[in-house]
């Protein structure tokens, strides 16, 4: 999953659930396999709309599945995408930082 990083960090991990619910309906065999084979979540974070849709659009073009969440209080702006990764999309997503790293929570 991943989200932008011009939203707040709330904002960030409600609209990748959201875009990782709205995955698993639209692709249900890919997020089934997913979950038999891995079921490992990578939360990720993007600079801003524009650079998520660019993203969104290199990935599609790696014959990879993509959802991509638009949040309607936000004039139905992207704001999160979902997709199974392989080593393609690794490629792409790599110079990404993780979600809430650039916070001072620590996680357990």
């Amino acid at each position: 999953m991943i989200s932008r990083g011009d939203l707040s960090i709330g904002q960030q991990a409600v609209q990748s659930t959201h875009a990782a619910i709205d995955f698993i309906f639209h692709h249900p065999d890919e997020a089934g396999a997913w979950h038999k084979t891995s079921n490992t979540l990578v939360s990720l974070i993007e600079t801003n709309e524009k650079s998520l849709l660019s993203l969104s659009c290199d990935i599609k073009r790696t014959g990879v599945s993509v959802t991509e969440f638009r949040e309607p209080w936000m004039n139905d702006q992207v704001t999160a995408i979902a997709f199974v990764s392989n080593e393609e999309t690794r490629k792409l997503t790599k110079n990404l930082p993780l979600a809430l790293k650039q916070t001072n929570l620590q996680t357990v």
